[in-house]
């Protein structure tokens, strides 16, 4: 695992910030991928997603990441949360999100309706894992 990159505090209240953040952006991934709008649908899957592990390690170690490599998100989500079976899955689904977030925003190749689809759907786990993990925390 790569070191974790730039770390910012966060305050346990913020946590609750970030999962609204990741709340949003799932929402318009989720409406644009039902408008077939399908680099949207991506790109927001992909902010949702990084928006939902700032949440998480903000509530469990008042910290996130701030490094402009958003792979150092994935890295201090699985620093923070620990070696569980169950956080490796949601680390490999970041991670699986973060490396269409080149080519979502600087290509011109366009994302395939199957890749949009996958994205809200890997999103949606995300934030609803971030909900959980927020929730017994109670903050």
């Amino acid at each position: 695992m790569t070191p974790p990159g730039e770390i910012v505090s966060a305050s346990r209240a913020e946590a609750r910030l970030y999962l609204e953040k990741a709340k949003q952006f799932l929402e318009e991934a989720q409406t644009a991928s039902a408008s077939e709008r399908y680099d949207a649908a991506m790109l927001n899957s992909i902010h949702a997603a990084i928006s939902a592990a700032d949440s998480v390690t903000s509530a469990l170690a008042n910290r996130r990441s701030a490094d402009p490599d958003h792979q150092r998100a994935a890295d201090l989500l699985q620093q923070v949360a620990g070696a569980s079976e169950e956080i490796g899955t949601r680390v490999r689904q970041l991670r699986a999100l973060l490396t269409k977030k080149t080519a979502v925003e600087y290509e011109s190749r366009k994302t395939t309706p199957r890749e949009g689809r996958d994205a809200v759907q890997r999103a949606r786990r995300l934030v609803e894992w971030a909900e959980e993990v927020v929730s017994r925390t109670r903050i």
